[in-house]
């Protein structure tokens, strides 16, 4: 006999923020009468942190005190022993989105070492006969907008031969002029990271330019920290050799989940950078790094 339970918010876009009220119903579809021990609602948000590999055996007692930290947790009985009658049966809940006492609500988000997420558990308890019925549904936390940052100017580059860092022997590597501006380092991550860049001259041809997200995600404590960089995304700007004095736009969304308003705490950092790289069909690269900052 099968008994499914399923979350439902009222919100289809399942985005709140502190300070909201979280609400929907847990419903309940049974073929059957179904008797029960009641039905419960917890909602908790945690930051789950992981070091990686390569860290962990340098770093046992690190390792070992790095523990999830809990922001947010809510219990709800939403319903008393009883029996569920054969169809859809809906129960109602609603919450406060508020954090613990002394913890802030960092935005959601989904990194490699690095998991801030908001979960929805409901359960129907049952007689130790019958397994508990379970169910887990996210939503997404967000910061409040932020009114009063401003965008820096415009920041402008140049890529040349002589501006390589880690170079041990320029004189192998072809001569080239390139030079662009990223609009702003402050990026508001309701808009896409924009700017442009030309190509002024390039002894040998271009096979590809791409910009590339990166998120740095530090984890620590007292014993030490962690700091790993890993792509985000990366999108092509221009393929093939292109012509000299050309304006090539450059236009990012940053996307949502994988990204966040830029968090720096105690236990960890997560932090962002964006790589202009130029890849030359000797399958030479050049890479010029932006570190930015993204705010809501």
């Amino acid at each position: 006999m099968a008994v499914n339970l399923d979350i439902q918010l009222k919100r289809s876009n399942k985005v709140y923020r502190e300070g909201d009220t979280i609400a929907g119903v847990v419903a309940i579809d049974t073929p059957t009468d179904v008797k029960h021990e009641g039905v419960f609602m917890t909602i908790e948000g945690t930051v789950d942190l992981q070091i990686s590999t390569q860290n962990v055996g340098a770093f046992d007692a690190f390792y070992n005190s790095v523990k999830p930290v809990q922001l947010m947790m809510c219990s709800l009985e939403i319903a008393r022993a009883g029996r569920f009658p054969s169809g859809i049966t809906e129960i109602p809940f609603e919450a406060p989105v508020t954090p613990l006492l002394n913890k802030v609500l960092y935005e959601s988000y989904h990194g490699v070492f690095i998991n801030v997420q908001y979960l929805l558990k409901a359960v129907i308890k049952r007689n130790f006969l019958n397994k508990d019925i379970h169910k887990t549904l996210e939503f997404v936390v967000e910061n409040n907008p932020c009114l009063n940052m401003l965008s820096s100017k415009v920041d402008k580059f140049v890529i040349n031969q002589n501006t390589l860092a880690n170079v041990n022997d320029s004189s192998n590597i072809p001569k080239f002029h390139i030079v662009g501006s990223i609009d702003s380092v402050i990026c508001s991550i309701m808009q896409p990271f924009t700017g442009e860049m030309k190509i002024e001259h390039s002894d040998i041809p271009i096979k590809s330019i791409d910009v590339q997200l990166v998120r740095v995600e530090t984890c620590g404590c007292a014993e030490g920290f962690s700091k790993d960089a890993t792509e985000i995304q990366n999108i092509q700007v221009a393929e093939g050799n292109v012509s000299t004095g050309i304006s090539i736009p450059i236009y990012m969304i940053f996307p949502r989940l994988f990204s966040c308003s830029t968090t720096k705490t105690t236990n960890f950092k997560i932090e962002f950078e964006v790589n202009v790289s130029v890849i030359f069909v000797d399958d030479h690269l050049v890479t010029e790094n932006f570190p930015i900052t993204l705010f809501r």
